[in-house]
């Protein structure tokens, strides 16, 4: 079994989804965790207790990341509170589907990538300043950045920019043995614009025909592979970029 005991690991965006599933799995490997929320501060508590009852210190810490001053904050309070952080996922990010390239707007398109853009280049920075050696960072990237879906085109084009910020760093610090990679989930169920089970049936029905296996992605497939790379077993795994997506190719 892999372990994370005496490593802190900072999750933006991880009240609820994907990022809670992932900060959820290295507590239980051990980890001290830093749990971030934009407004959820009730979702993030819950977390925080959750954290708790499996023994490791956790603090959460309420940070807007399309704001540098904010991220810059997180970071800061981290280390105030634990000292060093050794691995950083970059996750928070909103979605848009559903919107064909002739009808986004200015404003939606503004607001896409200031969070999942702007927010993952500035954590991503943060974090190449901060991890310790032989630390870990990790983005979350979107299979919309592989395989283009129509309605998508905000949302994907703001998520594959960093994909290319992963690519770079890997090599800027990996003399230092930090790992830089991202992990490309399919459309996650239970999380996201999936978290009501009758919400976008159209969409579902698309994303479930195409995917061999049958079946959306699960938070804890996502955070298989979370736990993957903070571990020892990917310390010379690095610039890569990690499908989780049953097979699928659109």
């Amino acid at each position: 079994m892999n372990s994370l005991k005496n490593k802190v690991a900072l999750i933006t965006g991880s009240a609820r989804g994907l990022g809670k599933a992932i900060a959820e799995r290295y507590a239980a490997l051990g980890a001290d965790i830093v749990i971030n929320y934009s407004r959820d501060k009730a979702s993030a508590d819950d977390v925080v207790r959750n954290i708790k009852a499996m023994g490791s210190r956790v603090i959460a810490v309420q940070a807007d990341v399309s704001k540098v001053a904010d991220i810059e904050r997180l970071f800061a309070e981290a280390k105030k509170e634990f000292g060093k952080i050794d691995i950083i996922v970059a996750n928070a990010g909103i979605e848009m589907v559903e919107t064909p390239v002739v009808d986004f707007t200015e404003e939606q398109f503004d607001r896409l990538f200031s969070i999942n853009t702007k927010g993952s280049y500035f954590t991503m920075q943060q974090a190449a300043k901060t991890v310790t050696d032989n630390g870990r960072i990790i983005y979350i990237a979107s299979s919309t950045t592989s395989f283009p879906v129509p309605g998508m085109a905000v949302y994907g084009g703001s998520k594959t920019t960093p994909r290319y910020l992963v690519d770079i760093l890997s090599k800027e610090i990996g003399h230092r043995g930090v790992t830089v990679n991202s992990i490309i989930p399919f459309a996650v169920d239970h999380s996201g614009i999936f978290a009501d089970p009758d919400s976008y049936p159209a969409l579902r029905k698309q994303l479930l025909d195409s995917c061999p296996m049958g079946r959306l992605a699960d938070v804890e497939d996502v955070a298989n592979a979370a736990e993957f790379f903070a571990s020892g077993l990917s310390s010379f795994v690095s610039g890569q970029h990690l499908l989780v997506n049953g097979g699928a190719t659109n």
